[in-house]
């Protein structure tokens, strides 16, 4: 049996006081909500995006709030990018512990008429830039025997066809699932927890564009709403702090029951 009394009771609680964040696709929607949290939590966060004026901006407010943070230009489908906003990162914060894969894009195209420009930029955003970058994060972890999380933002697209036009995105966050439960296996000795949050419709950069082609759609959703960000600030909490030690390989869905199952 464990010892019971080396747990808090209860051992749930989400101080990242020492740690040190790096959160992708951090310019706007979920990745700014995101990188405000782990700040407040007590971590330091390395916001990363290509809109280097917006990270700016983000840091200035995560520093207003007594927070720290510094900002790290990346384009996650550039793979030595990625390499240089980790040792950028580390150089300015010290060892990244906590990755949060959230950078992506929509396709919003029928399949047989993109591009391979286009198929190569989604598969890059989506999901070989999130192999890459936990891969990087978890090797030096690796090699200096020092546990770590990860979690990717996929999205309740990996589990159900959304519809005409989504057939890559839905195949890149499939993917991001599977990546997700391969690495925990792969990294478990190592301790590293892999984890992903799968959102439903939230609202957001990405969500304005798609109800711009669409409409408003939120009436047609089981509770007539769509998610706000903060509504995941206890999920992505609970999988990067100790409360979720013993938890790894799993996709936690968030979709207020939008989705079928």
């Amino acid at each position: 049996m464990s010892d019971e009394a080396s747990f808090p009771l209860p051992n749930a609680g989400f101080d990242l006081t020492g740690q040190v964040a790096l959160v992708t696709g951090a310019s706007s929607g979920l990745g700014d909500r995101f990188a405000r949290v782990l700040a407040a939590a007590g971590a330091k966060v390395a916001v990363c995006a290509r809109r280097v004026e917006r990270l700016d901006a983000l840091v200035a407010e995560i520093a207003e709030a007594g927070g720290t943070a510094v900002a790290v230009p990346l384009d996650v489908t550039d793979a030595a990018a990625i390499t240089a906003a980790v040792d950028a990162a580390e150089e300015a914060l010290g060892r990244v512990t906590i990755l949060v894969n959230n950078a992506g894009v929509p396709d919003a195209r029928l399949a047989h008429r993109m591009s391979v420009e286009f198929v190569d930029t989604v598969i890059g955003t989506n999901l070989r830039g999130p192999w890459l970058m936990a891969t990087e994060v978890a090797k030096r972890l690796i090699a200096a025997r020092e546990p770590g999380r990860i979690v990717n933002i996929s999205s309740m697209a990996g589990f159900a066809t959304i519809g005409p036009g989504s057939a890559l995105y839905v195949t890149t966050k499939g993917a991001v699932n599977r990546m997700t439960e391969a690495l925990a296996v792969e990294w478990a000795r190592n301790r590293i927890n892999v984890n992903a949050i799968a959102p439903g419709t939230f609202q957001s950069e990405m969500m304005d564009g798609m109800i711009e082609r669409m409409g408003d759609f939120r009436e047609a959703l089981p509770r007539k709403r769509y998610g706000d960000p903060a509504q995941l600030d206890s999920t992505l909490l609970y999988l990067v702090s100790p409360a979720s030690e013993f938890v790894t390989g799993t996709v936690v869905k968030v979709d207020d029951g939008q989705m079928p199952r």
